[in-house]
């Protein structure tokens, strides 16, 4: 059955995709025993004779075989596609469980479905989690930001694990208790949609640079990379100079080559409505998610350029002051980033009033300081402000952020 079939494991993982065998390795490396199963069974195959090989990882045939070697309360993580492909997984597992049991679903699940299978499996007698992973391929391997939520009970019997295996900063976990039912999904998405509005906020800056201050690549890559080192030092600015600078096989600079149309999986979709529905203006993140719909009628886009081909400006309308242009758009950039993000914790306060989750929205910014898209030298003030008052009702009536928005106008 596996390398190591005499062991008991103390966590399963379900899915052998990128992210649940980059989990899994994560597991193994911080002293984890972990048995896995993917349905299909070649898979598990080749994951214990290539990436798992010689580690202390169990490969399990069938569930049966996989509710065996676990320790007890039996610690499943599911890594397979969100929807239907969860419940069926739950179902199938079901059988072979038993009281206590805890159940973790690790994918991009809406929150409601996350409350119901709580609220389903609470009446079996099992246990659920609903745990949002940010930080792609890369963050699941060596690090990501964590938001479990779901049954408090199960907590204790994970903490050791998801702890060990998050992204870390200042030798702090990116890792803690949400909340409970769909609280850590719910995060998860809120979190998705700040990415959205910080991605779209580098794009308008992007193109300011280009056409108002006719920068070249090469230039704006030095203008992000200064932006780098003060109050918007984030992954997200890094990797745009590392973009911005990026040459193909022929040296040319790739991004203008690159087809200017946005896709998305939905979480950022899913944020905007849910600001509708509880009367949130999450009017950053809702235009960001509106930008990706635009820029994906390409098509539509490219007849209309035909016949409105808009303003085209000779060097004489291009700003004289470049310096003075590219300080102006890093303060309006830095600036609507504090506003998306404001808005993104109202959005946060409205579900946990309205659930009485008991967010600790100091320890959600924390979480999301390192593994995740969105970690930055910012999510550190945003813990500080909630540490300092809990009971804050909006970012901007902090004083670090009402100091940072005033010299920015």
């Amino acid at each position: 059955m596996s390398v190591c079939q005499k062991e008991t494991a103390d966590i399963a993982v379900i899915g052998l995709a990128v992210m649940g065998q980059n989990l899994i390795l994560n597991m193994l490396e911080k002293g984890f025993v972990v048995c896995v199963y993917n349905r299909t069974i070649s898979k598990v195959d080749d994951f214990i004779a290539n990436e798992g090989k010689g580690l202390r990882v169990i490969g399990a045939h069938c569930l049966s075989e996989l509710a065996v070697v676990l320790k007890k309360p039996r610690r499943i993580m599911v890594m397979v596609k969100a929807g239907q492909p969860v419940d069926a997984m739950i179902s199938n597992i079901l059988p072979f469980l038993e009281k206590d049991d805890i159940i973790i679903d690790g994918g991009n699940s809406e929150y409601t479905d996350t409350s119901r299978r709580c609220t389903e499996l609470k009446e079996k007698g099992i246990r659920f989690v609903g745990c949002g992973v940010s930080g792609g391929e890369e963050g699941a391997r060596h690090g990501p930001s964590l938001m479990p939520g779901g049954s408090p009970e199960a907590w204790p019997y994970i903490k050791d694990i998801f702890q060990a295996i998050a992204a870390k900063v200042d030798n702090e976990s990116c890792c803690d208790w949400v909340g409970e039912n769909g609280a850590g999904h719910f995060v998860k998405m809120v979190h998705n949609g700040i990415e959205y509005g910080d991605m779209q906020l580098i794009a308008e800056a992007y193109s300011l640079l280009k056409d108002g201050a006719d920068l070249t690549h090469d230039e704006m890559a030095e203008v992000f990379a200064e932006w780098n080192k003060g109050p918007l030092d984030s992954y997200l600015i890094e990797i745009t100079s590392h973009i911005l600078k990026f040459k193909d096989e022929n040296k040319q600079t790739l991004l203008p080559n690159i087809r200017d149309a946005a896709g998305q999986k939905g979480t950022g979709k899913w944020t905007g409505i849910v600001a509708l529905n509880y009367g949130v203006p999450l009017t950053l993140i809702g235009e960001a998610v509106f930008a990706r719909c635009l820029s994906s009628l390409k098509d539509d886009r490219v007849a209309a350029a035909k016949v409105l081909p808009g303003p085209n400006p000779d060097k004489a309308g291009i700003v004289g002051d470049r310096r003075a242009f590219c300080e102006h758009i890093r303060k309006a950039l830095y600036a609507s980033k504090i506003i998306s993000y404001a808005q993104g914790f109202m959005l946060l306060a409205e579900a946990n009033r309205v659930f009485n989750w008991n967010l600790n929205f100091g320890a959600i910014a924390l979480m999301w300081r390192g593994g995740c898209i969105i970690r930055s030298r910012f999510l550190g003030e945003i813990k500080k402000a909630f540490d300092t008052n809990p009971r804050l009702s909006n970012l901007l009536m902090d004083t670090f952020f009402l100091n940072a928005i005033k010299k920015c106008q």
